[in-house]
């Protein structure tokens, strides 16, 4: 099960633009949560573009990216959606110095093309789908979506603001807090794997000399910070 992937930083369109032998190839990338919001942004398109000829697609899906599709719409099989989708599910991704996998997901490619009266031959055009997108993912701001297990830590009022700033300085992602009369509930999060789940048990357990311990509560996917 994968604990983390790359998406598009947030939900707006990308647009690049490019021409080949007057064929113009207009690429727009937009980060989807589902086939439904996919099938949407190529209609939208179809629309928008209603003069262009093709409106050639490609999708990718989920943490483990399990759901793939992809549509020549009209072009020769093969030379437009295929390439699309392996200039996305062979995207490099990862920090300058640190080792690179090919992640990316929950994103949705769309090539709109006006022909130019110039044939491409079958080469030509996989070379240009897949550069069109590729050039389009240069321009992309990507970060990290990460599985997060949620935990909640009961603190005394008079401790809890203490807790809470050592678990930040510690790296954890602290959200919302519950504040009563007496007592306060901390909600932690972290990385939903063995070793950041006893990271947290030890440290909880030293910060709180043992008098409290984190009730995990749910699991959720949320970014990361940009680093």
């Amino acid at each position: 099960m994968a604990h983390q992937y790359t998406v598009l930083a947030d939900h707006r369109e990308l647009r690049h633009e490019i021409e080949i032998k007057k064929s113009r190839f207009l690429t727009v990338l937009q980060r989807v949560d589902s086939e439904q919001d996919a099938t949407d942004l190529v209609a939208d398109l179809r629309r928008e573009f209603h003069d262009a000829r093709h409106h050639c697609s490609a999708w990718v899906l989920g943490p483990e990216r399990r759901i793939q599709r992809s549509s020549d719409d009209g072009e020769p099989s093969g030379t437009a959606g295929v390439p699309m989708l392996d200039a996305i599910t062979q995207r490099q991704t990862g920090p300058d110095g640190e080792p690179h996998t090919a992640d990316l997901s929950d994103l949705c490619a769309v090539v709109v093309r006006w022909f130019g009266g110039t044939l491409l031959g079958a080469g030509g055009l996989v070379r240009a789908y897949s550069d069109s997108v590729s050039q389009a993912l240069d321009r992309a701001a990507l970060v990290q979506r990460a599985r997060m297990a949620v935990f909640e830590l009961p603190a005394p009022l008079s401790l809890a603001p203490r807790w809470e700033n050592h678990l930040r300085a510690a790296a954890f992602t602290v959200q919302e807090s519950r504040w009563a009369a007496d007592s306060a509930v901390l909600s932690v999060a972290v990385q939903d794997s063995e070793a950041a789940l006893d990271h947290l048990g030890l440290h909880v357990a030293r910060l709180t000399a043992g008098r409290a311990a984190p009730t995990r509560v749910g699991t959720r996917w949320v970014d990361l910070p940009s680093a």
